[in-house]
């Protein structure tokens, strides 16, 4: 397995090369050219044809990492839509290069967590619409929380923010810090993420058992 560097000049950066010794830099006229099944092609989004470029080498059974100097959600769902396994800042630490790699060799997908806690959540909310049209509670688990965490914790799981959920309970966004810190210790969870788990699952569980 190789490691192919693609940009417009095919130039290799210092931290890809830390990351991957073995890495090979290369142009968007050659790399389909070179690029076997199984290697992973990490395309730089300045490059112009990229969106043809994702599907042409997954074609031929490579994977494919998107590289972006201004990560964005759109751009981020388009390149995954094309066939990319992952989408990572250009200047990613060569560790974090590393992990990229791991997680897609592995038949995974690397995205930031914002993004995937936006997906995560968008996911929750369809679901939990299912519930409400039935009037049946969101979870078990928010009887553990007050009336505010509960609030705090459903706009979390829908995918907001820390300054989306602040403005749409009119509190500071350190306050909604505080909240979150307690929803994680009552639901032994770490994260917004591992919260969006634990609620969508039972709302998913609910929604089978009425329809």
């Amino acid at each position: 397995m190789k490691h192919w560097f693609v940009t417009t000049d095919g130039s290799l950066k210092a931290r890809w090369e830390s990351a991957f010794p073995a890495s090979v830099a290369t142009t968007p006229d050659s790399v389909l050219g070179k690029a076997e099944p199984g290697d992973v092609v990490w395309l730089t989004t300045m490059v112009e044809n990229w969106k043809e470029l994702v599907p042409a080498a997954t074609a031929r059974n490579a994977i494919v990492v998107m590289l972006s100097y201004a990560p964005n959600d759109r751009e981020a769902l388009r390149a995954l839509d094309l066939g990319a396994r992952g989408y990572v800042h250009t200047l990613a630490a060569p560790d974090v290069l590393n992990q990229v790699a791991l997680v897609v060799t592995n038949q995974g997908v690397w995205v930031g967590q914002e993004l995937l806690a936006k997906v995560m959540g968008g996911t929750f909310k369809a679901l939990q619409n299912r519930q409400d049209d039935e009037g049946h509670q969101h979870s078990e688990y928010l009887h553990l929380l007050t009336e505010r965490e509960r609030g705090v914790a459903l706009a979390v799981a829908r995918g907001a923010t820390n300054k989306e959920v602040a403005r749409q309970l009119d509190i500071t966004e350190r306050t909604v810090k505080a909240h979150l810190s307690a929803i994680f210790k009552k639901l032994s969870v770490r994260d917004r993420l591992q919260l969006i788990l634990k609620l969508a699952p039972v709302a998913g569980r609910t929604s089978e058992r009425i329809h």
